[in-house]
């Protein structure tokens, strides 16, 4: 689960880590308001969307404004006007893609004297099962060139979690940012905090970029990120309130709703697979004979008849599907399940693409029996090569 950036800094905060005043607000004179009430003379307006990229973005059809997602500004009327501008417009960064995110809410924050830009962020490590603490010297809107172009500037720290990190695991990493003097003390002040953000609220990431050293030689969190382990949230019901299902991919909102694993890709051939690695390794062979996977979907290894059903109604929902694989390996999860909720959403949706199923174990000749008893046109996978072949050379026909 993700959460928005005034969002995150409110939860980093009560962690003592830095950041700078601001609020949040809805409307424009909302902003007006929150301006007032910060320092000033300069201000910084934030869209507010769950995607990456904001101050390099661009603006749907907004006429008389120049900038992206962010925005400096040198007056309380400015501050109003920009937000007025953004709130109820699209924002379109490399990472939202062309279709952009609609601003629903802007953070105005106080502007402050930067030094250097840094780059710093914490995730778990599946390879080390450490949390990592990533940083860079150069850090703000290019990070990810620096990262392509000079991946030896990016300084990794493992930290066990017998141990958490200490002072001389925040120490090492700020002289490795080049800090010196009471910098380095406001950085190890800054680490401690974030790491025991981190592991309090069970997060997956958190990403501060920029990570700023003011002229004073103060640490702050100019920007942040968190991501959180969905598994975890009934510790946090707190954090389940900040969700924001307009930031949510509609089918992905459905399918977390049915308990289902569901992750949209750009493909044209939907998968309906039960597990995650079996789901992997059809994704995996479908590319292999010249397909593109159009999603991640596990429908898990007790999937009812009315969850197959809820799955397979998903994957149609994608207009960009034009072919659909499901493939089945029945051990808890039987075939005629299966079956039954593939007959039962094919008609209810009227399935107008290509349907491949390859079915094995649990009741698998019951299951096929189902299928082919149904009238529906569905092409019968021999193995996991064979059903891949065909639902790849059905969509390749059928354009």
């Amino acid at each position: 689960m993700n959460i928005h950036e005034y969002q995150a800094k409110q939860v980093l905060s009560q962690y003592g880590v830095t950041i700078l005043d601001g609020g949040v607000a809805y409307t424009s004179s909302e902003a007006e308001v929150v301006a007032k009430g910060l320092k000033g003379p300069v201000w910084v307006v934030k869209s507010q969307i769950h995607a990456g990229g904001r101050g390099k973005g661009s603006f749907k059809n907004i006429d008389n404004y120049s900038g992206g997602g962010v925005k400096v500004v040198k007056s309380i009327g400015e501050a109003k006007d920009v937000a007025e501008k953004m709130l109820g417009n699209v924002l379109v960064t490399h990472q939202t893609g062309p279709e952009g995110k609609q601003v629903k809410r802007v953070y105005i924050e106080d502007g402050c004297d930067i030094e250097r830009e840094l780059y710093l962020s914490l995730l778990v490590d599946r390879v080390t099962s450490c949390v990592t603490v990533i940083a860079c010297q150069e850090g703000g809107m290019d990070i990810e060139e620096v990262a392509a172009s000079s991946p030896e500037k990016i300084l990794t720290t493992d930290i066990d979690s017998a141990t958490g990190m200490k002072s001389f695991h925040a120490r090492k990493i700020a002289f490795g940012l080049g800090l010196k003097g009471d910098q380095v003390k406001s950085a190890v002040k800054f680490l401690l905090s974030m790491y025991e953000a981190f592991t309090d609220m069970d997060a997956s990431q958190i990403e501060i970029n920029p990570l700023v050293v003011t002229k004073a030689g103060e640490v702050v969190a100019l920007d942040a990120k968190m991501n959180f382990d969905d598994n975890a949230l009934y510790r946090h019901q707190d954090i389940e309130e900040m969700r924001d299902e307009d930031e949510q991919d509609a089918a992905e909102l459905e399918a977390e709703r049915h308990d289902l694993n569901y992750i949209k890709l750009e493909g044209s051939i939907g998968c309906m697979v039960n597990g995650a690695g079996l789901a992997m390794a059809t994704m995996d062979i479908i590319k292999l004979h010249g397909g593109d996977p159009a999603n991640f979907l596990d429908v898990g290894g007790g999937a009812t008849r009315e969850r197959v059903t809820t799955a397979f109604k998903i994957i149609l929902s994608d207009k960009n599907v034009e072919g659909i694989l499901v493939n089945i390996f029945g051990g808890i999860m039987r075939c005629d399940v299966i079956a039954e909720g593939i007959v039962s959403a094919a008609k209810e949706v009227a399935l107008n693409v290509p349907l491949v199923v390859r079915l094995e174990g649990t009741n698998v000749e019951l299951g096929k029996e189902i299928l082919l008893k149904s009238g529906l046109p569905i092409i019968s996978g021999n193995d996991l090569a064979d059903a891949a072949e065909k639902v790849v050379k059905a969509v390749q026909e059928a354009a």
